[in-house]
């Protein structure tokens, strides 16, 4: 599988940020934060009560255990704040890493420079780093479970629009795998376009006609279905709502022919059960949760009394 995932290391360029998607989320949020029309392009409150000359120490805080990630996206926010406003810089010292479990109380990071900067961007960063650490502490989760089944959970396109690539980094950063990053890397043959096409064999076969270098998945519901896909030819299947019994009869049955076939499950998955599933024998677990269901982790971003 073209999976992006899995790679070992810590930190920015252990995981792969997409700093070049970042950016456009921060400039985006921004616009919502201090307006582009109007009386926009402002923080009415910071503007009026900070002095442009003030200086600060803050630190980024977490209020609630989790594992970190998008921690580079402190840097982006505060210079496009600087860019837009000239409010002037400020540096970040980060203090924990991205992938790092990280518990309440913990110090992540460390900013010095302009209040004025500090603050406009106080509440960009919260919103992006609070919610890419939600996504991988609740990847976290299903990978802690999968431990030592030889199965991996992977997440699918069932994201936030806009925020795919930052979200897919964080299931990265919480242990996890990405599977397609859209429509256009891998072809994923569905129950629609099975009728669609007048057959599994006759839309598996006008994918690899129309593209003959790109990997093609089937989605399969039943055994036979999923061997004949194999002699059709596809070397990856999804089984779609299988019960576990189900599952295991269709993995021996496709480990059976003799060909390299990896096989994902999903559908009906919970972390209760999730390893009942994993035990079938499967490679993979997709899970939209992982994207579509985390919940964020608690972040602050709170000024030193003590230093300035």
């Amino acid at each position: 599988m073209t999976a992006a995932g899995g790679r070992g290391g810590a930190g920015e360029e252990g995981f792969g940020f997409p700093t070049a998607e970042a950016l456009l989320v921060v400039e985006r949020a921004l616009d919502e934060d201090l307006g582009t029309t109007g009386w926009g392009g402002r923080d009415v409150t910071t503007l009026a009560t900070i002095p442009a000359e003030q200086r600060s120490v803050a630190h980024v805080v977490a209020r609630a255990d989790g594992v970190l990630a998008g921690l580079p996206v402190v840097a982006l926010v505060l210079g496009a704040v600087d860019r837009r406003l000239g409010t002037g810089p400020v540096s970040v010292e980060a203090t924990a890493a991205d992938g790092d479990r990280v518990r309440r109380g913990d110090r992540l990071a460390t900013l010095r420079g302009t209040t004025r900067t500090m603050l406009v961007a106080e509440r960009t960063v919260l919103n992006v780093l609070s919610r890419t650490s939600g996504v991988a502490t609740h990847t976290r989760r299903w990978a802690d479970e999968l431990e030592g089944t030889g199965a991996t959970v992977l997440d699918t396109r069932k994201t936030t629009p806009g925020l795919r690539a930052l979200e897919k980094y964080a299931v990265r950063c919480g242990g996890g795998t990405n599977k397609r990053m859209g429509l256009y890397d891998v072809a994923m043959v569905k129950d629609n376009h099975k009728l669609a096409a007048g057959g599994l064999t006759a839309a598996y076969d006008a994918v690899r006609r129309a593209y003959p270098d790109v990997e093609v998945e089937v989605e399969v519901t039943t055994t036979d279905e999923a061997l004949e896909s194999v002699g059709a030819g596809a070397r990856f299947l999804l089984c779609d709502n299988m019960t576990p019994d189900l599952l295991r009869a269709t993995v021996d049955a496709v480990r059976g022919t003799g060909e390299s076939v990896e096989v994902e499950a999903t559908g009906g998955l919970t972390l209760e059960v999730v390893r009942e599933y994993a035990e079938t024998g499967v490679d993979y677990l997709s899970v939209g949760g992982l994207t579509h269901s985390s919940p964020i982790v608690d972040l602050a971003l709170d000024l030193d009394p003590d230093d300035g």
